[in-house]
């Protein structure tokens, strides 16, 4: 008798080897180096609310949000920050526009971490020294976030806009002011709306420096579009190892940022993979409502933290196939699906009952995982 593996590799391949950065420490989350790529998003709440932005923090750390950032753009959130950043489950980054003031601030109520925006401090360049010093002091690291629609004047006038170049020559310019004073604990971003320009830009940075880099498509756009934009260029960029941390900027609830980050990441291998549905986008070949099928398995086993890959397929053609290949799942057909659990038939149900026999399938296999300590994706079975 000899195992056999079914389902997914339990260690998904990688496209390319990552980039080696030098490595940070946010809190407890390394950032760059061979620390895994880790996921952000951004509270939409008032920092001065304590309770609903520790409220929405919470909500981000169960979608699996790494790193929070918060917004301080007035004194009433930075005297917030403190009980923010001791009560956060997860490490609080302070973003810092316009007032100098809030970088001590945040600092000094014990943030993991400053994002500063260059490009709209006044008299940033002025205050370096200072911030370098009480950052060290602290172990505070500094993120230099440039963005399209905030370069520095100086930039936009050479450049006449905010093209790659201005971008990663504004990043290393506020990078080279800190290394003069001997600090790098630096990670930094260049983030532009436009997929191709931000693409670019970090190919030059990551060539240019050994700084852990933040990604982002800044402005991304509604759901849809900013889900589209974020994933191309951070598959780009990722799959030639470049990135420590990425954010998906959506118009839409901070929780769907993480969940659009964390499928980015599982689907390049950089992520171990939790539930996954693979379904058929239907067809004129297909007998059962694919859709409705699918979208009633996945509510199903919403929140199913082992990693299972439950297949949903409409027909005959591919439908066992794929059905076979996946940990669990159904091929349709003729008002009937057969389900398959590891490869096998175990049992022949109506279309009524196949959401519910997977459901329940999916728990024992769920159950039995757990039991055996399996964190990869392949269960092994024993045949005779």
């Amino acid at each position: 008798m000899e195992p056999v593996a079914l389902g997914m590799p339990s260690v998904p391949a990688q496209l390319v080897e990552r980039r080696r950065s030098r490595q940070i420490q946010v809190g407890p989350v390394a950032v760059g180096g061979d620390a895994p790529v880790s996921v952000q998003s951004m509270t939409t709440t008032r920092t001065s609310d304590i309770g609903a932005t520790l409220q929405q923090i919470a909500e981000l750390t169960a979608s699996g949000c790494e790193i929070v950032r918060v917004a301080c753009p007035t004194q009433d959130d930075a005297d917030a920050l403190a009980t923010i950043a001791r009560k956060s489950q997860i490490p609080v980054i302070a973003d810092i526009h316009f007032q100098p003031k809030y970088v001590f601030a945040a600092i000094d109520a014990g943030c993991a971490a400053v994002r500063v925006n260059p490009g709209n401090i006044k008299q940033f360049d002025d205050k370096v020294r200072e911030i370098a010093q009480a950052a060290a002091a602290a172990g505070t690291p500094i993120r230099i976030g440039v963005n399209a629609g905030s370069l520095d004047a100086r930039l936009l006038k050479k450049y006449g806009k905010a093209t790659p170049e201005a971008l990663v020559e504004s990043a290393l310019w506020e990078a080279s002011l800190f290394e003069e004073h001997g600090f790098r604990d630096i990670k930094i971003s260049v983030k532009h709306n436009d997929p191709v320009v931000m693409i670019q830009a970090y190919r030059q940075l990551a060539a240019a420096c050994d700084y852990p880099l933040h990604l982002g498509v800044t402005e991304a756009g509604p759901a849809f579009q900013g889900t589209i934009k974020s994933a191309v260029a951070f598959g780009a960029l990722l799959s030639e190892g470049i990135g420590d941390t990425i954010r998906v900027s959506l118009s839409a609830p901070p929780a769907e940022e993480v969940k659009v980050g964390l499928q980015i990441l599982q689907s390049l291998g950089l992520k171990q993979r939790r539930l996954e549905i693979v379904s058929c986008p239907s067809c004129g070949r297909a007998q059962v409502d694919v859709y409705k099928l699918a979208d009633e398995v996945a509510a199903g086993l919403d929140g199913m933290e082992v990693p299972l890959r439950v297949a949903v397929m409409g027909c005959v053609v591919n439908g066992p196939g794929e059905a076979r290949e996946a940990d669990l799942g159904v091929a349709s057909g003729n008002g009937k699906g057969q389900i398959f659990v590891k490869g096998e038939v175990v049992r022949t149900v109506p279309e009524s009952k196949i959401v519910e026999t997977l459901i329940d399938e999916a728990m024992k296999i769920a159950e039995q995982m757990e039991k055996d300590g399996v964190e990869s994706g392949e269960p092994a079975v024993t045949v005779s």
